[in-house]
């Protein structure tokens, strides 16, 4: 296959999967949360859904124009995928199959049923990817690159197992939201999506707010209340439960809206259903803790940024996770 079929075979694949029938999405979702039941059938229609707008025509061809994809030397790329929201190897996925590589992926037990639906969709498009393509839960073997994503822990075996191999390793981040006072409650309510979407359980998702100075939560509280939805799942009541009893007994100030809960912490990384926030007194000290964090920052949200509230789980085919350049460490093998 040439760079253009490969191209072409995804531009198809987004076509079929913004035509999915509701009663295909819903065997994929009976499939997927009989093996992970945080993901519910919102949760895997909108996983899909990013995808498929994902991979629209003119985002393929402007991702791909400014790499040397027809020079591919066709390695083998393990690809050691998360399960923590649906479908969240796909980008590295696509990216190696674009790149003109074979890929080998070790699939989550957390998710393995959803990449295997979506291969079967794309060999029926391009039957010359079946032999790209292997899909397994086993030890992977035989690759000449790995692309890994885990926990911090994980991160260190897999430094320590695939350190002598060119590798892209992933550890823990999590996304930020910068407020300024002068949002809507339309804006607030953006920025809930990001908050609680995949309940919180990904790395785009905002798990710490930074506010100026006397900022009044209430009014941003209120303007989430739509999101009690999440509070419909076991999981995350048994969560807001246990944090809010957590907090009573050992009497830290927090915030609690019925179904979430917020606290003034400097941490980064919340527990489900906690918000955490700190205050800021300017614009220096704002970009000085960003700055300082930024190892452990996946994105940034904020009115007038790159990312504004409610696209943080709609990334671009360019907006890459940690800030690594996957298709130029692809075409550089």
């Amino acid at each position: 296959m040439n760079r253009q079929q490969r191209v072409n075979a995804f531009k198809v694949l987004g076509e079929k999967l913004r035509s999915l029938s509701e009663a295909e999405l819903d065997e994929w979702y009976f499939r997927a949360t009989a093996h992970n039941n945080w993901f519910t059938r919102e949760n895997v229609k909108h996983a899909v859904e990013a995808i498929a707008e994902m991979l629209k025509a003119e985002s393929l061809e402007k991702w791909t124009k400014d790499y040397q994809l027809e020079d591919s030397n066709d390695k083998t790329v393990a690809i050691i995928m998360a399960g923590n929201i649906p479908l969240v190897g796909f980008h590295d996925f696509l990216s190696v199959l674009i790149a003109g590589h074979k890929v080998i992926a070790k699939i989550s037990s957390q998710d393995p049923y959803l990449i295997r639906e979506i291969t079967s969709l794309l060999i029926d498009i391009e039957p010359d990817f079946e032999s790209k393509i292997e899909l397994t839960q086993d030890t992977v073997g035989g690759f000449d690159a790995v692309i890994a994503t885990g926990s911090n822990n994980s991160a260190r075996y897999f430094e320590q197992y695939f350190g002598k191999y060119p590798n892209i390793i992933r550890k823990n981040r999590s996304s930020v939201a910068v407020l300024t006072g002068n949002e809507t409650k339309e804006e607030i309510k953006s920025l809930g999506k990001d908050i609680f979407q995949y309940y919180g359980l990904g790395c785009r998702n905002v798990s710490k707010i930074f506010a100026p100075e006397g900022y009044d939560f209430s009014p941003f509280i209120e303007a989430l209340d739509e999101f009690k939805w999440v509070s419909d799942h076991h999981k995350w009541v048994n969560n807001y439960d246990y944090n809010k009893s957590i907090y009573l007994v050992n009497e830290e100030p927090h915030l609690d809206s019925g179904f979430f809960l917020m606290k003034e912490d400097e941490s980064l990384v919340s527990p489900i259903s906690v918000i955490f926030y700190e205050f800021y007194k300017d614009q220096d000290e704002l970009q000085n803790k960003i700055k300082s964090n930024q190892e452990r920052i996946q994105c940034v949200v904020e009115k007038e940024g790159e990312i504004p509230p409610g696209r943080a789980q709609l990334p671009e085919l360019w907006d890459y996770a940690d800030g690594v350049d996957t298709l130029k460490f692809l075409t550089e093998l």
